[in-house]
This record gives structure tokens, C-alpha cells and sequence, in this order.
């Protein structure tokens, strides 16, 4: 067995455990064809995955959070192959969610748009974000809604959108109470300074056990 035929095996068996499994044959091919190293890192509020170019000879590197569910996972991934594909075909003279970069992220899911890998609410979720995907899968609220239901461990965090009305909930270790709906954001006001703040309906908060505090104000 050569060297690339044994570090496409070494790579299915770590992917078997982040992506479906009808999936870890192909990513494990592209990990070879494309010279990429992927990195799988600890969670990070700012970003699910990111693209680094070569530097200094170094590979391409991807990194993706440890805790995405498989579905979420995968798509990150493909997300950011598309970042390196886009990259050798056009360096850094295009914008980096551009179309180009669009193109090659709907070539690049092509093979994994089927029930096989997702399931059905899922694939169709998926699909209607990929008619024109955008910069990160959160800022679709279907595809994110649907995703959040794969998530075998959520740290008791729900979607604002899901609170009741003058519910208390913690977000950045900040307690808030739940207020009036504005369109897509609610006003949300901080227990300890009385200051409102607009929460996106699919901001992720921590449930608050009591709902007995409020401001002094």
C-alpha cells in the first residue's frame, strides 16, 4: 500500500466519527487530491470552520469545531474545500464568498445532495440554501433550524426565539429578560443595567433556572 493510499484509510477512519458515513469516502479523497490538512478544534463562538492558503510551504488547512452534529459538520467542510478550490484556481483576486467561490461550493455538494447522506428535512433544507448559499449556513433560518435538531448535546442552550415571553436567560454570562418581538429580533432588556438589547430570533442563549430576578430599575 503507497503513502497516499494509506493516509486516504487514516482519514476515513477520523472522519467516520464527524460526518455520515455515506460521506467519508469522498472527503477522504479530496483530504488526498486537494494536499489539505484538517484540523479539528475545540468550539469557537466567532466561526464553525476556517480556510488558511499555503504559507511559507506550508499545506492548505481547514479547521473545523469538534462539536458540530455530522450534518453540520460536513456541510462546514465542504463549505471551506470550496475556499481552497476557489483559491487555486484564482489566488486572491476574487472575493472570498463571491461567485466564484459560490460555483465551486455548489459543484462540490453535488455529490452529497441526496438521502443517502441527509436526512429528508435536512436535504431539503439544503438545498434551498444552496440556490444561493451564503457566507455562513447560520444565516439561513431554515437550514439552521433544521440542523439545531441533530444536535445531540446543546449545553442547555435554545434558540431565543423558543423562550416565553419574560423569560430570563443568560447570554456572554449577562442575564437578560426576554421582551417584545420587532420583526426578527426581540427586545431583550439586561438584568443588572436595565439597557435593551435587539437578539436575533436564533441567537443561542442559556436557559436561566429562576425567573425571579429582575432589574432594580
Amino acid at each position: 500500500m503507497d503513502h497516499r493510499a494509506k493516509q486516504f484509510e487514516r482519514n476515513c477512519d477520523v472522519l467516520k466519527k464527524y460526518i455520515p458515513e455515506s460521506a467519508v469516502q469522498q472527503i477522504a479523497f479530496w483530504i488526498v487530491e486537494y494536499d489539505f490538512k484538517l484540523k479539528i478544534k475545540k468550539e469557537r463562538s466567532t466561526r464553525l470552520g476556517d480556510y488558511t492558503s499555503p504559507r511559507n510551504g506550508s499545506n492548505h488547512l481547514i479547521t473545523i469545531n469538534h462539536n458540530l452534529n455530522q450534518y453540520s459538520f460536513l456541510i462546514t467542510l465542504v463549505h471551506e474545500i470550496a475556499h481552497l478550490k476557489t483559491f487555486n484556481t484564482y489566488k486572491d483576486k476574487v472575493m472570498p464568498h463571491g461567485a466564484e467561490w459560490k460555483k465551486s461550493f455548489v459543484e462540490l455538494m453535488k455529490p452529497f445532495m441526496n438521502e443517502v447522506v441527509f436526512p429528508i428535512d435536512v436535504l431539503y433544507a439544503v438545498r434551498k440554501y444552496m440556490r444561493n448559499p451564503a457566507a455562513s449556513s447560520c444565516s439561513d433560518a431554515t437550514l439552521l433550524r433544521t440542523l439545531k435538531l441533530y444536535d445531540e448535546h446543546n449545553n442547555g442552550t435554545v434558540f431565543v426565539e423558543y423562550l416565553p415571553h419574560k423569560s430570563v436567560f443568560l447570554y456572554n454570562e449577562r442575564l437578560f429578560e426576554k421582551g417584545e418581538k420587532i420583526r426578527t429580533r426581540y427586545k431583550c432588556m439586561e438584568i443588572k443595567t436595565g439597557s435593551v438589547y435587539l437578539f436575533n430570533s436564533l441567537a443561542e442563549v442559556e436557559i436561566f433556572e429562576s425567573t425571579s430576578v429582575r432589574s432594580n430599575s
